[in-house]
């Protein structure tokens, strides 16, 4: 070590030396010392409790892209004078102005796509699913598919599939090629969607929209809908729980109640809200479905289905159940409890408050 650094991290570089501060040895002195210490930080060994290392019941599966379902999408390009259609899986969101189709180099509409850099990215719904199955099997270079679907050509010139419940036309920005694949990045320039799947106020409503996804793994489809809580704002509003499986002691009841009809407007107030608050926050309440006969509204049924018989105590047990029973005693004229044997256990209903 220099015999100045030396002195001067020993203390022996005192008042009386020939070396003082503004000096500019005294400069260099401390620019070495940073660096040294600087040198000295980045050579620190970091210790790893090793004991700590894979302490957990996750499964490791290796470098496997697990991040699905993805929306299922039938792009639309014109190809050599023909419209055609090719079924893609792999679509995802750059930032909030791009979107980015992941293609596979072989398929045929790659190269109409590269001429005129612009395409379509229509939704799929459950009503056009085999169709869009069907042109993600087959390859346009030897089959004509541009009579698949009912379309028409969007206002920026690119086929928009009639009975898809959203598409969007894009233009393309740039082209990320990987490995085997051509990842088109685009831009929407516009998005078209059915009357259906919008709420009162004009936006995209993805309950009435569901669109169905798609999952790499097992090449299989999903379907959605099922709003179970408003992004930041669960402190605020109730997210539905999780729920249970139905178990073998499960129970399917049909509770059939005759109301007053004085007191039938008030009863349908505490049945709605018990109903609500059960299905957010019980996990074994899989079911609550109240309906009234079109003759006698006073007459009302309500589907219940809970997921073993501890979660039916703890059902009656909770309070809110029990405002429910408490406020409306008097109200009820009569009530019957038949519990029912499902004939198909795997038909199953997905009971959920919008």
């Amino acid at each position: 070590m220099n015999t100045l650094v030396r002195a001067f991290l020993t203390g022996t570089l005192n008042e009386n030396s020939r070396f003082k501060p503004g000096d500019l040895r005294w400069k260099i002195i401390l620019s070495v010392l940073l660096m040294y210490g600087l040198n000295s930080c980045s050579h620190v060994d970091i210790k790893i409790n090793e004991s700590n290392i894979m302490e957990t019941e996750k499964k490791n599966m290796g470098s496997l892209i697990a991040l699905y379902p993805k929306p299922l999408t039938i792009i639309g390009a014109e190809v050599d004078g023909k419209v055609n259609w090719l079924t893609v899986g792999h679509t995802g969101i750059i930032g909030h102005d791009r979107i980015l189709v992941s293609m596979s180099k072989n398929h045929y509409t790659n190269q109409g796509i590269r001429r005129s850099n612009r395409l379509s990215v229509n939704l799929v719904s459950r009503e056009i699913l085999q169709k869009a199955d069907y042109v993600g099997g087959v390859s346009g270079a030897s089959i004509d598919k541009s009579d698949v679907f009912g379309y028409h050509w969007g206002e920026h010139g690119t086929p928009v599939i009639d009975a898809s419940p959203l598409t969007m036309e894009c233009n393309v920005e740039d082209i990320y090629e990987t490995e085997g694949f051509d990842n088109f990045v685009c831009s929407v320039v516009n998005t078209y969607a059915a009357p259906e799947v919008l709420d009162d106020n004009g936006n995209l409503d993805y309950t009435r929209l569901k669109p169905v996804l798609f999952e790499f793994p097992t090449y299989s489809y999903i379907a959605t809908g099922e709003i179970i809580g408003k992004c930041l704002n669960l402190d605020k509003e109730p997210v539905m729980c999780v729920k249970e499986p139905m178990s073998a002691d499960g129970i399917v009841r049909l509770s059939k109640i005759e109301v007053f009809p004085q007191h039938r407007d008030e009863y349908l107030k505490y049945a709605a809200e018990v109903g609500e608050i059960s299905l957010r926050t019980e996990p074994g309440v899989l079911t609550m479905y109240a309906v009234s006969e079109k003759d006698n509204p006073c007459k009302i049924t309500i589907l219940e289905t809970y997921a073993n018989s501890e979660a039916y105590e703890k059902h009656i047990a909770s309070e809110h159940f029990k405002k429910y029973k408490q406020g409306t005693l008097h109200m009820v004229k009569s009530l019957v409890l038949s519990d029912q044997t499902p004939l198909n256990p795997a038909n199953q209903i997905n009971n959920f408050i919008q």
